[in-house]
């Protein structure tokens, strides 16, 4: 259905680029340059849309591609609305020629082939892209990776994966969309937030990360999240389980500069801490100890290690000596006997050498002779001195055993 007026400047100039005719299937409003397309089961885009229009509505079908011929005339078209489709590939260029679009919504498909140049139109005029609810497995988010790094989409101010069962992104997946400044990622399965995820996002402003898998956030998670600076960080309606691990995340919603929904982020577990609100929960709440605390603890633990493993050692020590005690008896009095040798051949080397008649020392050296009296006298007293004491010590020794 085409409405428009003889007193429209616009109906001289449809009819001479016969812009008159409506797609089959479709509808087309002159005045406010719509054509649409909705639940008429068409298998591919429709051709010859009019000169006149804006916006390209093409809903609810089953258009399992889109051909690089698919829009090659509508130079015209600013937005594209091309969702609940079934839409399963996306040739080379399938909207190069709409030099002018600003819009794309493909939300609600089966995407899972996306070619690489897919999204390349000249100018880079795409601002605002939809995908949510469109990406049917991970090669499609690989294609989609790289159909962002080779589109030029330096342009995009606003990209949607929401609800496309994301686990993860690969690292510098939007390093090549320097100009973004919202990023929707609701409603995925994300458990964390790795280094790089974000890299190259100088300009955005809203991240939003709610109704994911996230149960808590590490330091270098974190990291990342402070290198967007004051941006808007939607956080709420996780998982969030508060135990000791999530204190860093706790002390990080205190003091960080994005502006946080922190009526939202509230823990799910434990029980007894379900919908509390992170920001502000003490330590002591979710099971944790200051770090002095727990210093001085794992160093008294390991004290009372120290003492048990020692007194294990001498207690086992102090059994084999028992199982031993006859082997040992006859041991130190077989050291008494052989002590009392040595002593006595001592004894005996000395009363050879005192002896007189065996000295015949010339007085041109009295000195030397002085020095080695005294030697000997300084190895008898020692050697008396050592034998007291080894008859003492085997003597206890033997009344003990």
């Amino acid at each position: 259905m085409v409405i428009l007026s003889f007193k429209n400047p616009l109906f001289l100039w449809c009819v001479k680029t016969n812009c008159l005719e409506c797609p089959f299937g479709c509808e087309c409003f002159a005045v406010t340059r719509i054509l649409k397309c909705v639940a008429n089961d068409l298998l591919t885009v429709p051709r010859s849309i009019p000169g006149y229009t804006r916006t390209v509505i093409i809903t609810g079908n089953n258009i399992h591609q889109i051909a690089p011929d698919s829009f090659s005339d509508p130079e015209n078209v600013t937005n594209i609305i091309l969702s609940n489709n079934r839409i399963t590939e996306m040739a080379s260029h399938s909207f190069s020629a709409l030099v002018n679009l600003r819009f794309l919504d493909l939300s609600g498909n089966q995407l899972a082939l996306i070619h690489p140049e897919a999204l390349s139109i000249p100018g880079s005029p795409l601002q605002e892209l939809n995908l949510s609810r469109s990406l049917y497995n991970f090669t499609a988010l690989t294609d989609l990776t790289t159909a962002l790094r080779w589109g030029g989409l330096s342009g995009l101010l606003r990209l949607d994966l929401s609800g496309n069962h994301l686990a993860l992104l690969p690292p510098g997946m939007f390093s090549h969309l320097p100009n973004l400044q919202q990023l929707f990622l609701t409603n995925n399965s994300l458990v964390d937030v790795y280094t790089g995820t974000y890299s190259g996002l100088s300009h955005l402003e809203v991240l939003d990360l709610t109704n994911n898998a996230f149960r808590t956030f590490r330091p270098d998670a974190l990291q990342e999240l402070d290198k967007l600076g004051n941006i808007r960080l939607y956080l709420g309606n996780n998982p969030y389980s508060c135990s000791c691990e999530i204190h860093h995340f706790v002390t990080w919603l205190n003091e960080s500069r994005a502006q946080v929904d922190v009526d939202m982020v509230r823990c799910a577990s434990p029980k007894w801490l379900t919908n509390t609100h992170l920001r502000g929960l003490g330590i002591q709440v979710i099971g944790c100890v200051v770090p002095a605390e727990v210093a001085d603890l794992t160093l008294q633990t390991s004290y009372v290690f120290l003492g048990l493993v020692l007194g294990f050692v001498g207690m086992v020590f102090l059994f084999v000596l028992y199982l031993n005690r006859k082997g040992m008896k006859k041991w130190i009095i077989d050291m008494r006997d052989a002590c009392r040798d040595v002593l006595e051949g001592y004894h005996y080397r000395y009363e050879i050498d005192s002896d007189p008649r065996l000295g015949r020392i010339s007085a041109g050296n009295t000195r030397a002779q002085g020095r080695i009296a005294f030697c000997m006298y300084a190895v008898l007293t020692l050697n008396l001195t050592f034998e007291r004491f080894c008859l003492s010590l085997f003597k206890a020794v033997e009344k003990q055993l």
